[in-house]
C-alpha cells in the first residue's frame, strides 16, 4: 500500500512538473507584457515586472489599430467554425451511415489526399479565386475552411458508433433523412462537434499564410498578419510584442477551457469507434 502511494505521488509530481514547464512560457509572456519598455530584454530577464503597467495594451489599442484586426479575425474564425462544422458533419455522417455508389472508394481517395501538403494547393486555389473575383475578400479567405478531410474523418469515425437500429426506427416512423440527421443524429454528435469547432476556430484564428496571400488591403488584415507587420516596425519592443501575443492567445485559450470536456471526449471516442 505504501509503495503504491509513493508511486502515485511520484507520478503526480512528474505530471505537475511537466504542466509547469508547459505553462511557464505563457505565464512569462503575460508578465513581460506588463513590464516597462526594455525591462524584458535585460539579462537575466526578470520573472515578474518591477512596476506593472498596461501602457503596451493601450498603445496597441490606440495606435496599432489592433481592435480592427481583432474584429476581423474573430468574425472570420466564427464564420469558418460554423461553415466547417456544418459541412464536415454532413459529409462525415454521409460517409458513415448513408449508402451510395463509390462511397468507400471516395473516402479512401480523400484519406490519400491527406499526404498532400496544403501549401501545394495554395497557388491553384489562388488562381481559381482570382478568376472568380474573390481575391482581397473575406469570402476568399473562407473557401479553404469550408471542409477538411480530417474533420470528415473524425465525424465519420464517431458517427459509425451510432446504432443503425436507431436510424432505421426513425425511418420506419416516416422521418426523412434531414429530419433523422437533425433530430436524432446531431444531438448524439455533440462531443465531436465541440472538437471540430475548436479545431476550426484555432485553424482560422492562427492562420497567417493564407490571409497574407489573399488579403491585400491592410484594413482587412487579420490579427496574425497585423502582428507580423507590427513586429517588423517594433523589432526591439519585446514587451509590446508580448502584449500582442497575449491578445492573440486569450480567445483561443478561453474557447478551449469552455469546450475542454467535449473536446477531449470527441477525440477519445472518435478514435476508438469502429
Amino acid at each position: 500500500m505504501k509503495g503504491r502511494t509513493v508511486q502515485t505521488v511520484a507520478v503526480n509530481g512528474v505530471l505537475a512538473l511537466a504542466a509547469l514547464l508547459t505553462v511557464a512560457p505563457l505565464l512569462w509572456m503575460v508578465a513581460a507584457s506588463l513590464m516597462r519598455s526594455g525591462e524584458a530584454s535585460s539579462f537575466p530577464p526578470p520573472l515578474l515586472p518591477s512596476e506593472p503597467t498596461l501602457d503596451h495594451y493601450r498603445a496597441l489599442i490606440t495606435q496599432g489599430g489592433i481592435v480592427r484586426q481583432f474584429a476581423n479575425s474573430l468574425g472570420l474564425a466564427i464564420a469558418a467554425t460554423l461553415l466547417s462544422t456544418t459541412f464536415n458533419t454532413l459529409a462525415g455522417y454521409a460517409f458513415a451511415k448513408l449508402h451510395f455508389t463509390g462511397r468507400d472508394k471516395l473516402f479512401s481517395l480523400l484519406l490519400g489526399a491527406l499526404v498532400i501538403p496544403a501549401q501545394v494547393a495554395m497557388l491553384p486555389l489562388f488562381l481559381m479565386l482570382k478568376s472568380m473575383g474573390l481575391v482581397n475578400s473575406y469570402a476568399g479567405v473562407l473557401v479553404p475552411s469550408l471542409a477538411g478531410i480530417f474533420g470528415i474523418f473524425l465525424v465519420r469515425q464517431y458517427a459509425r458508433g451510432i446504432p443503425d437500429e436507431l436510424i432505421e426506427a426513425a425511418r420506419m416512423d416516416g422521418a426523412g433523412e434531414f429530419r433523422i440527421f437533425f433530430s436524432v443524429v446531431l444531438p448524439l454528435l455533440t462531443p465531436v462537434l465541440a472538437t471540430l469547432a475548436v479545431f476550426a476556430f484555432l485553424g482560422s484564428w492562427n492562420d497567417f499564410m493564407w490571409p497574407l496571400i489573399v488579403l491585400t488591403d491592410g484594413e482587412l488584415h487579420t490579427l496574425p498578419v497585423a502582428l507580423a507587420s507590427l513586429s517588423r516596425e517594433h523589432v526591439q519592443d519585446s514587451e509590446l510584442m508580448m502584449a500582442g501575443a497575449v491578445i492573440t492567445v486569450l480567445p483561443v485559450l478561453a474557447l478551449f477551457l469552455v469546450l475542454q470536456r467535449y473536446y477531449l471526449q470527441g477525440l477519445t471516442m472518435g478514435g476508438v469507434k469502429q
